[in-house]
């Protein structure tokens, strides 16, 4: 009678709680990444020599392991990088510590494949990763600048200690003892001119980076398009 063997790596992607994902999801998904023009030059060729591991500061701190990430793309292990996908790929980060590797793998390039695909395909992990940013995407896509002074609010940056109380019941005169006029205000950072708002709009909108926000956060991508719906408006564009 033949024994069967269990597959390690299938069981990995039970024990990661993906094992309700269809196999042909999982094909799709990572048959976009092996199809990125950039994948064949991220990619040659594991020693296991651990170089990429030892220089990885999310190693330090995580159960992370871009060497792990390098070798189940080579062996095109479907499953173990369908569960890295969902979970490992997002304690990369994305300091690419590993280009150190003595092959010229590039872990952090196939993660930032992976991560793009996660994204577009608005799968559990990137929404749940990205949630934290919408205000910055917000503001990034209808200001121009990224954290602006107003957003230093004790429920938006919990994270960042009780001075963020301080600071924000005393915003205007802060803002006003800084020296640089574009400092004056609250709502931005520096100022953006209209014009150049309204072209990184039509930017984002050709390059498909909107439909990839549509996909992590349908809201934030509803407010946006109103916003700039009328900034078009009143540039005399029409979409």
């Amino acid at each position: 009678m033949k024994t069967v063997t269990e597959d390690p790596y299938m069981k990995v992607d039970r024990v990661a709680g993906h094992e309700d994902v269809e196999r042909s999801t999982k094909e799709s998904l990572m048959a976009e990444v092996f199809a990125d023009p950039r994948f064949p030059h991220y990619l040659y060729g594991c020693y296991e020599c651990g170089i990429c591991v030892a220089a990885c500061p999310s190693a330090r701190f995580y159960d992370f392991s871009p060497r792990r990430v390098a070798q189940a793309a080579a062996r095109r292990d479907i499953d173990l990088m369908f569960q890295q996908m969902e979970e490992d790929i997002w304690e990369c980060s994305q300091c690419f510590s590993c280009l150190r590797c003595p092959r010229g793998n590039n872990p952090g390039g196939i993660i930032t494949v992976m991560r793009e695909v996660a994204v577009k395909n608005g799968l559990h992990s990137a929404q749940e990763a990205l949630q934290g940013y919408s205000r910055i995407i917000f503001k990034i896509m209808s200001t121009g600048t990224q954290v602006s002074p107003d957003m230093l609010q004790p429920d938006a940056f919990p994270d960042w200690g009780p001075e963020v109380k301080d600071v924000s019941e005393n915003l205007d005169l802060w803002r006003r003892a800084l020296p640089p006029e574009t400092h004056h205000t609250t709502k931005t950072g520096w100022a953006v001119a209209d014009k150049t708002i309204v072209e990184l709009y039509l930017i984002w909108l050709e390059t498909g980076a909107l439909d990839m926000i549509r996909q992590v956060d349908e809201g934030i991508h509803m407010i946006l398009e109103e916003v700039m719906e009328e900034r078009l408006e009143d540039e005399g564009i029409e979409i």
